[in-house]
């Protein structure tokens, strides 16, 4: 077991950094500690701390970049005093204890102590490594130890970084009934070691006594007014306890439709658009935030015009919603059209339904080129009696463009590819994604049907539909791969995940429902550019799209055969019969034809599946932080820059930056090629088999006609959804709750 260190004296404290750092690397720290010492003679290490962590910040420099390390160190001891203090003990001395006092002043839920003997806590509580602290950056210490870590009712910390994985580990794995602390251990393991993050919310809330622990959640909107009032109870609700709302629209009525038979009386999707603005600004987030929706629309939606300019900063204010995010639903027909130059055709969806017998948004086009989609929107095209705007399908793909430049969004979802490749399309289709338009699960909306008075009770019944929610985790690529431990670590990670299902508290019943019916994970990676650095691969390279198709395909490997050992285990998921799991058509389809993978699919026919959806790679631009690597798949902004904070500059800096890996970070953002991106991500996609957050970087002098070869590339490659266009002149104001 590794030396456990100790809060220490300032001298102390600055021989070790010597020690590990060199004499001469830190003379400046020195000389600057001296110099406050004479100044503030009787001052306090937590005052010391504070102006040394200022100090060393502003050492920090490209080829110097150990000092961020020295000041996380510094920050370390400023966090160690303020414990040792509160507790009366050295850091880390009696973890049993510390659990036991946080459970009866209410701070950690009493599941720890319920589920745990006094026994069991000893045990765990030798697992901690104190050491591993030393693995952060500063700004990781300082973002895990300001946001997550536990704090007291007057909003001071009680919890230390080794602490809160712990405790996480501790939680996700208390109802394991086979080798339960050795599961802990190896959460532990995970966590510490910085290999893996979990999800924002489960980073916050495990093992306290209030809050979920997935993600985000994704609601389809019915057509009727209770409806569209309960949904958004539901997303009310959802975002009091921390989470990200996806929510799709298309099933809504447009503007000027007929309600009861009475033309022209619908005001479309706008004013509930506005609703969800309002709930999305009102419903704060635990303290913490505002909540955080994003609304998805079909561009065969009459209202899809009106719904583009909703985050613009010009025009009429009543028409518009600032603080949603929007995304559009595009099928195939639609970027053939727009290739070619043809019409467009957009239709109200209830007039569709009462003149044509079907909803348009229900089909899709089973094949490249043909399907019912097609062969559905055609008849509505040449039915006489059917009202419709029609427009150059180019304009449209321009006013997607102009906002996209002028505000991020709306993101890009390619409707007819993420339905091909569902898993489970024996069970339903999927109309849009979640906030981060990573999640790509089976949906429907929930239909309200009476309400009646029993007693004294008021009874509401409705038929649930599938209301989707996001469970995240990621691997930090940056970490594990270097390190050897994918094999290890992924089959941990997806027990972890997995239990997640288990344990949430979920304010709405669908939901609830939905997830144990599918047990959908999201399964993602961060560290991307961080990993082509260490291994000296360019950016813009068939090297890198071919080391992506190879790496991800390991990783889908894995994480496939860690679901099946789990249903060996415990049990498939309820709808794994029919599946493309079961059939094998998910492995044919993906062109998996090895030894190994086919031995895979006998496997997986025989045992089934834990889990419905495996993969997603989400933003993780938070935890990213914390693990010291870079976010998603995304390149880095820059190799080193100053983050301006109220008093003073942040330095940062690329993990690992050095002679070696600064050829890699110099192509950064917005100077690589994103036809590279491109291609990366879709050998990616191709083992994803949900969906990946794609930023797409463009300085803000691009050309329009240069932005839509991108996407038309993106959606021809097999790309199954586009995040955020990054303009260089653009502010993004993004939801956390996904960046895992």
């Amino acid at each position: 077991m590794t030396t456990k260190i100790k809060a220490t004296g300032i001298d102390q404290l600055l021989n070790d950094l010597q020690i590990e750092f060199g004499t001469q690397e830190i003379a400046p720290l020195i000389k600057a500690s001296e110099r406050w010492r004479e100044r503030n003679l009787g001052g306090s290490d937590s005052d010391w701390a504070k102006s040394m962590v200022l100090e060393t910040i502003s050492y920090v420099a490209e080829d110097e970049t150990y000092w961020t390390f020295v000041a996380s160190r510094i920050h370390l001891h400023e966090v160690y005093v303020h414990e040792e203090k509160q507790r009366g003990m050295k850091v880390y001395a009696d973890f049993a204890g510390h659990v036991e006092d946080l459970v009866k002043i209410g701070l950690y839920t009493p599941v720890l102590t319920e589920k745990y003997s006094k026994e069991d806590l000893t045990t765990l509580g030798n697992l901690i490594e104190p050491e591993r602290d030393k693995l952060f950056t500063y700004i990781g210490l300082k973002t895990f130890t300001d946001r997550y870590v536990a704090v007291n009712y007057d909003k001071k910390t009680v919890e230390l970084p080794q602490e809160r994985w712990l405790v996480i580990a501790m939680t996700l794995m208390q109802d394991e009934t086979v080798q339960r602390l050795e599961k802990v251990a190896e959460s532990y393991w995970a966590m510490s070691n910085l290999y893996m993050t979990v999800a924002t919310p489960t980073l916050s809330n495990a093992g306290k006594p209030h809050g979920q622990l997935s993600s985000c959640f994704i609601d389809t909107v019915d057509d009727s007014l209770q409806g569209i009032y309960d949904s958004n109870t539901d997303i009310a609700n959802l975002s009091k306890y921390g989470g990200g709302i996806g929510v799709y629209m298309g099933k809504v009525r447009s503007r000027g439709s007929a309600i009861r038979g009475f033309k022209g009386a619908s005001s479309g999707v706008l004013p509930w658009i506005k609703q969800l603005n309002n709930t999305a600004v009102s419903v704060d987030q635990l303290g913490q935030r505002q909540g955080a929706i994003a609304v998805y629309l079909d561009v065969f939606h009459k209202d899809i015009f009106t719904f583009l300019d909703l985050k613009l900063n010009n025009g009429d204010e009543r028409m518009r919603a600032h603080d949603i995010f929007t995304g559009v639903c595009l099928p195939d027909l639609y970027m053939e059209q727009v290739e070619a130059r043809g019409d467009w055709h957009m239709f109200d969806p209830h007039e569709v339904r009462e003149v044509m017998g079907f909803s348009l948004e229900d089909s899709y086009d089973e094949k490249r080129g043909a399907g019912s989609f097609r062969e559905k929107y055609e008849a509505c095209v040449n039915h006489p009696e059917l009202s419709r705007e029609t427009v150059p399908a180019i304009d449209l793909m321009k006013r997607i463009l102009r906002s996209q430049l002028e505000t991020g969004v709306p993101f890009m979802f390619y409707r007819d590819e993420v339905n091909r490749a569902n898993a489970n399309k024996h069970e339903g289709m999927i109309y849009s994604s979640n906030l981060c338009t990573e999640i790509t699960q089976n949906m429907s909306a929930t239909e309200f049907e009476s309400v009646t008075l029993e007693g004294d009770i008021v009874v509401s019944r409705s038929k649930p539909g599938d209301f989707v929610v996001c469970n995240l985790s990621s691997i930090n690529l940056g970490r594990a791969v270097p390190a050897n431990v994918l094999e290890r670590l992924i089959k941990i990670q997806v027990r972890m995940l997995d239990n997640v299902i288990d344990l949430n508290k979920i304010p709405v019943v669908q939901a609830t429902r939905t997830n144990s019916r599918y047990r959908g994970i999201g399964l993602g990676t961060f560290g991307w550019h961080h990993l082509l650095a260490l291994k000296n691969i360019q950016w813009e390279s068939d090297q890198a799209v071919e080391y992506a198709d190879e790496l991800y395909e390991k990783i889908a490997f894995l994480t496939i055969s860690a679901s099946m050992a789990l249903s060996k285990e415990k049990g498939a998921y309820p709808l794994f019969e029919g599946s493309d799991w079961e059939t094998g058509d998910y492995f044919e389809n993906k062109g998996y034809d090895s030894k190994e993978w086919n031995e895979l699919r006998t496997d997986v026919a025989e045992n089934g599946m834990r889990n419905g959806y495996l993969m997603a790679v989400a933003p993780n631009s938070s935890t990213s932080v914390i693990a010291g690597s870079t976010a998603s798949i995304d390149p880095i902004f820059k190799p080193f820059f100053h983050e301006e904070k109220k008093d003073y500059k942040l330095p940062t800096v690329a993990p690992d930056l050095n002679h070696k890996t600064y050829d890699i970070y110099r192509r950064s953002a917005y100077i690589v090629d994103q036809r590279w991106s491109v291609k990366q991500n879709a050998a990616r996609q191709r083992h994803i088999d949900q969906a990946i957050s794609f930023n797409i970087y463009v300085p803000n002098t691009i050309r329009a006609s240069v932005l839509l070869d991108l996407h038309v590339q993106a959606w021809k490659s097999g790309m199954k959804t586009s995040y955020y266009t990054r303009s260089s002149a653009t502010d993004i104001v993004e939801c956390e709750w996904c960046h895992s």
